[in-house]
């Protein structure tokens, strides 16, 4: 302590064990939490547990399923046929596939053999249309989007067309078109889920 200096400046100065201590146990929860999420991703990874948190489809887990792919099922696909901008819009920044994008993941709505109508009303399948697959022509931000081109299809043996019901913004097959068995990581069906129910939003006064 110098001259003129107060016992009570000295001690606003120096470090208190308390402070050290309450450093090292945040330092220590931090570590615990990240460690337990690495572990449960890892083990998600390995038991074919896959969380979603879009609104493609109902919010919660689901499972991997051992049979082919058929309607009804979850898909876990990388899309090929994807622009690196469109990546970076519908995907973000992951490991899950090659090109570093996360994978998608979207209801089965046809299969192969399955008649397929692309139209601006939306994709029917075998004659019915499926709910909330209008494609626009933008997306929430204005940026433009390039439908599937508009005609019949019947879906070959090595595609499937995905499509989601939930929500008329997703990013699936009314702008990738049918998608390739081979591009499926993944078939995948509800274990722990949200329902969910798309409301649309108010119109602005």
């Amino acid at each position: 302590m110098t001259p003129g200096q107060s016992v009570s400046q000295t001690l606003a100065f120096a470090p208190t064990g308390a402070a050290s201590q309450r450093g090292r146990r945040v330092f220590r929860q931090l570590w615990f939490a990240s460690a337990l999420l690495c572990g449960l991703a890892i083990a998600f990874t390995v038991l074919g547990i896959r969380i979603n948190v879009t609104a493609s489809i109902p919010l919660g887990l689901y499972i991997q399923s051992s049979e082919k792919p058929a309607r009804g099922l979850i898909a876990e696909f990388c899309p090929e046929g994807m622009s690196k901008s469109q990546s970076e819009r519908y995907r973000g920044f992951g490991f899950g596939c090659h090109d570093h994008g996360i994978p998608l993941l979207k209801p089965i709505v046809a299969v192969s053999g399955d008649r397929v109508h692309f139209s601006p009303q939306g994709i029917a399948v075998n004659g019915k249309l499926i709910p909330n697959t209008a494609p626009r022509r933008a997306d929430g931000q204005g940026r433009p989007l390039r439908p599937w081109p508009a005609g019949d299809y019947t879906v070959e043996p090595d595609k499937i067309v995905v499509a989601s019901a939930y929500h008329p913004g997703s990013y699936d097959s009314r702008y990738l078109g049918p998608i390739p068995v081979a591009d499926v990581k993944l078939n995948l069906r509800p274990f722990l889920v949200v329902p969910l129910e798309y409301k649309a939003p108010e119109p602005k006064r």
